[in-house]
């Protein structure tokens, strides 16, 4: 009787902390919660997932702007939706930076967003919809499977100026840790977040200044690859690695060839100090999974504007 007793006190126990877990986790930011829009817009993620999901079947390299304009909006001014407002007559946002002129794929934002206001108005915030669909972007692309917490405001402020914030191609390893390092990662986390780039291809532009002269850190036969690529311009594309919809570890397996497509890739392999993560991410697959999905559902959290701190905006692209 004692030892039922017993075992049932212990199923118990694992049934509140699963329900804690998965069902009212709240992530280190007061009002994030993983079941935040369970009573108020149920449908909400799976209107998200099938919205992406439809997207990214037309077309897979979207996969990876899902993803980027995720990153791009969380080191701007915290993970608000700002880098989906338009530029007006008085204000260059965010979105018009140099940085950000080769975002796409706003127009699934808007997509799920149109689909979501109609089944619950002003509930479900555009940064929200960012993150959610950055996940499914990444699960789509045979990426580790996470769930990441909800509850984010749409911020009020997209200014161009802001973009400063955003890492470099050029920059170096101690650059790159510096900037990550400010909004409270580890060098370790750097390098996992720099694993998106298995997805998605790079601009002649933001490379062509390795190829100006003889670069140690480069391939020789990979550079006349880049040349070739910088050939048709400075928009011309170069993918990441050999599998730019798939989401995987190529991309690490590149960087030990000396295959980087920019600089800030390549410095991860040449520093001693990260070329130990590269090694291990290229060699075991699922530790840079699981590395890469904490480090998402972390950066998901920065500066997230909370109650009257942010709003819900009814369109994506504008202040309400």
């Amino acid at each position: 009787m004692l030892l039922k007793m017993t075992t049932m006190v212990n199923l118990l126990s694992m049934f509140i902390l699963v329900e804690v877990v998965v069902g009212g986790f709240r992530y280190g930011v007061d009002g994030l919660r993983m079941d935040y829009y369970l009573m108020s817009c149920p449908f909400a993620e799976q209107i998200v997932k099938n919205t992406v999901n439809n997207a990214l079947q037309n077309d897979p390299a979207l996969a990876a702007a899902l993803v980027r304009m995720h990153f791009h909006d969380c080191f701007v001014e915290g993970c608000d939706g700002s880098v989906l407002i338009d530029s007006t007559k008085d204000n260059t946002a965010e979105k018009d930076s140099p940085g950000n002129l080769s975002l796409r794929g706003y127009e699934v934002i808007d997509d799920a967003k149109e689909q979501v206001e109609e089944q619950c108005p002003g509930i479900v915030s555009c940064a929200d919809i960012v993150a959610m669909a950055a996940r499914d972007a990444v699960l789509w692309a045979g990426g580790p499977v996470y769930d990441i917490p909800k509850g984010r405001k749409d911020g009020r402020r997209s200014k161009i100026e802001d973009t400063i914030n955003l890492p470099f191609p050029s920059f170096n390893t101690s650059e790159l840790i510096s900037a990550f390092g400010k909004r409270g990662f580890t060098a370790q986390e750097m390098v996992a977040l720099s694993g998106a780039h298995t997805l998605g291809v790079a601009r002649c532009s933001s490379f062509k200044g390795r190829l100006s002269s003889a670069d140690p850190t480069l391939d020789s036969s990979f550079a006349k690859t880049l040349s070739k690529t910088c050939s048709g311009g400075d928009n011309a594309e170069q993918p990441f690695d050999a599998t730019p919809t798939s989401f995987d570890n190529y991309y690490f397996n590149a960087l030990m060839r000396k295959s980087g497509v920019l600089f800030s890739d390549q410095t991860l392999y040449t520093t001693p100090r990260t070329r130990g993560i590269v090694n291990g991410y290229a060699m075991n697959q699922a530790m840079f999974f699981f590395d890469f999905q904490q480090a998402m559902i972390k950066m998901g959290t920065i500066d997230v504007k909370e109650g009257s701190k942010g709003e819900v905006r009814q369109d994506c692209r504008k202040i309400n």
